[in-house]
């Protein structure tokens, strides 16, 4: 059975709740926009949640980053980060791509989570200079996207909850 979630932003104005099947804050993405819209250590951590359990109270803004099109030229990513407007904490990522699952940030669940066995730095490519990953000895590192998704780790770590 799935456990709830419960998230909010720092000022209270927007909370949320969600049940998921994998809780683990394992992966940390690296990302120009993860490190500057939602991490204060040069990457950001999302969890894996049921798009059709979010409650929401309170208004959250939504960001659509924009992105090189590859031509010279830019275009407007189809992903959804939901920030609070009062206070700016970023809550969570959805992509209509993935319409049935969203991400929210580890920063803002309020529950008590598990601690990873492992981790995945991610799109370590993509860092801050001025970040040095912390690599334990078990962790994954990947210069782009790991072949893994949130699902796959979990289940193959025997994590994921039923």
């Amino acid at each position: 059975m799935p456990m709830k979630l419960t998230g909010s932003c720092h000022c209270g104005n927007v909370r949320f709740s969600a049940d998921s099947h994998a809780l683990v804050p394992f992966m940390r993405c690296y990302c120009s926009i993860c490190r500057k819209t939602a991490g204060g250590g040069g990457y950001a951590i999302n969890l894996h949640a049921d798009k059709a359990t979010l409650k929401v109270e309170g208004e959250p803004a939504i960001y659509h980053a924009t992105l090189d099109n590859g031509h010279g030229g830019c275009r407007i990513s189809t992903i959804e980060r939901h920030f609070c407007p009062a206070c700016g904490s970023a809550l969570w990522v959805y992509s209509p791509e993935d319409p049935e699952t969203f991400y929210p940030f580890a920063s803002a669940i309020d529950s008590e989570l598990p601690k990873a066995p492992s981790l995945f730095h991610m799109l370590l490519s993509s860092k801050a200079s001025w970040v040095e990953p912390e690599i334990g000895p078990n962790d994954q590192c990947f210069e782009e996207y790991p072949d893994n998704a949130l699902e796959d780790w979990h289940r193959a770590k025997d994590l994921w909850i039923d």
